[in-house]
């Protein structure tokens, strides 16, 4: 059957080309073109934008979907108050759960980031309770989860990690980082059926956002979150995954290359339909909120003294190198988790180890680039490196004022998310949200991505612009969003609107192009396609 929208504009997936009708048949596109006279099914696009799907560069849809039928901390909280309330009424509700699991609190909330146990034992002190926070580098326990995993003043720091401590040395209720597999061993398994339910869930969500495919940042296990590969692989083979998904398998930083042989074998056992577990993930280092992104200079304190802590790569420089090269050869793309100037630099150094090899384009990307150092900024597009860009990040949200730019002084804080010196120094951009960490709305992100504030966010957030030089033009900001990230995904007949590619497509309710840039983030998605069938709307 053809299927024609009419009465609106498009964005081809690179650039505005106004008023137009654009006719599928099946799952491809057929006709681009004014006033296209060839039958069919009409959609009226009532002055809307018809865009290809956008695809999510990096996203944990599984972690994500979880998080909403769990104990679901995502809300806006303006303070600790609502999260109390929401964790008591969660365990009011399941008094049967062994333990209390959910998360996506912002640590912007708590003093200085770190909420205690003594805060969570006012509502749940029966059981044990392990919530990590939105970004899923830190979680908040309780006495009796502290207690059940031993945790106590005499319990050393991991390597990868970090107790938080009063001044005694008594653990005070926040883990970082690797510290959190002191209690992630001990959590209850998570049953196939909430896995799956935890799926549909968080697909369900992001086609209502016009998501048709992501790249899933983590498939393996982390942070208490069991392998979501056999879950993608469960749902292709049921016919259930109606997006298309690239799975990034997780490169375990305690181990070497004796783990190739197990990537090749799951990418071989778990690729299937519309899920391709093609992508290794390595994080190379933490998050600047907690003091544990990787930083070529101290941290400060907050008298703007330099500090011992630098933080922490994961993987050594040198590791990190022979790894990009046996994961390159053995055909793999590789998606590096790189927050600070250190990791952005030490990631591109071994990269460049490909470049001088000779090896063929694998499209390598880094993601979320929070600190990049201004010589690093060309060595994107030199190395053919393409730029993995948070864009909702970028704005002056509490977590960025009360717990990074004390600590990175003015000139580092004025290298935070150089989307812009990127863009014109010819850098690829690609762009995902890392949901449940914040808000996988596309349309909100690019609001940032322009105006550098948050849509109608209350506070310097939404008011003042973060470091506005380094904004993106619109058409730059949906081109990451769709041809960008169709791209990195190694789809090419997808994120393009043009006779031939697949009819992956979202109507919008508005053309955001013809409005003030201050009123994007209010445009909303009516329908969403993916292979010529609606999936939302």
């Amino acid at each position: 059957m053809t299927v024609v929208f009419r009465n609106g504009t498009v964005f081809d997936g690179r650039k505005h080309v106004g008023r137009t009708d654009v006719a599928v048949e099946g799952d491809r596109i057929v006709a681009v073109g004014p006033d296209l006279d060839v039958g069919g099914e009409i959609v009226d696009l009532s002055g809307g934008l018809l865009v290809p799907g956008f695809i999510d560069a990096h996203v944990h849809a599984v972690q994500g979907g979880l998080e909403r039928v769990r104990c679901d901390l995502s809300v806006d909280a303006e303070n600790k108050q609502v999260y109390l309330e929401t964790i008591a009424a969660y365990a009011h509700a399941h008094p049967d759960r062994p333990w209390i699991l959910g998360g996506g609190w912002s640590m912007a909330v708590f003093p200085g980031g770190t909420p205690t146990a003594a805060e969570l034992d006012t509502v749940v002190s029966d059981r044990p309770a392990f919530l990590p926070n939105r970004d899923h580098h830190g979680a908040w326990l309780n006495t009796a989860a502290l207690r059940r995993a031993g945790i106590d003043r005499h319990t050393p720091d991991p390597p990868d990690g970090r107790i938080e401590r009063d001044a005694d040395g008594e653990p005070t209720g926040t883990l970082h980082e690797g510290a959190m597999r002191l209690v992630t061993r001990l959590l209850p398994r998570t049953q196939d059926s909430e896995y799956d339910q935890a799926l549909l869930e968080g697909q369900r969500y992001l086609h209502s956002l016009g998501v048709t495919g992501w790249q899933d940042a983590i498939v393996g296990a982390y942070a208490g979150m069991d392998d979501p590969g056999p879950i993608y692989w469960r749902a292709a083979r049921r016919g259930d995954l109606t997006a298309y998904v690239v799975g990034a398998l997780w490169w375990e930083r305690d181990r070497g290359l004796e783990q190739l042989p197990e990537l090749r074998r799951r990418r071989d056992e778990l690729t299937d339909g519309r899920f391709r577990a093609t992508t290794v993930k390595v994080m190379q280092d933490g998050v600047a909120e907690n003091g544990t992104a990787a930083m070529l200079e101290p941290y400060l304190d907050r008298c703007g003294h330099a500090t011992g802590n630098r933080g922490h790569s994961f993987v050594t420089a040198s590791a990190l190198a022979t790894a990009v090269a046996a994961l390159d050869e053995d055909g793999f793309q590789i998606h590096v988790h790189a927050i600070g100037d250190r990791a952005v630099r030490e990631s591109l150094d071994a990269f460049a180890g490909l470049r001088d090899a000779g090896r063929s384009d694998l499209r390598h990307h880094l993601a979320h680039l929070q600190i990049v150092h201004p010589d690093d900024v060309g060595r994107f597009a030199e190395l053919g490196v393409a730029a993995n860009l948070q864009m909702l990040w970028a704005c002056l949200e509490p977590e960025m004022t009360e717990l990074t730019l004390p600590y990175l002084g003015a000139e580092r804080a004025g290298w935070q998310y150089p989307f812009g010196d990127l863009h014109r120094a010819g850098a690829r951009l690609v762009a995902g949200s890392d949901w449940p960490v914040t808000s996988p709305d596309p349309l909100l992100a690019m609001h940032t991505a322009v105006n550098r504030t948050g849509y109608r966010a209350a506070g310097p957030m939404g008011s003042e612009p973060f470091l506005p030089g380094q904004a993106l033009d619109l058409a730059t900001a949906f081109a990451a969003y769709t041809s960008g990230s169709a791209w990195i995904n190694h789809r090419d007949d997808a994120g393009v609107i043009r006779p031939g590619a697949v009819a992956d497509l979202v109507v919008l309710d508005r053309d955001p192009f013809a409005g003030p840039v201050e009123e994007i983030g209010a445009t909303r998605v009516v329908s969403t396609w993916v292979d010529g069938a609606k999936v939302h709307g």
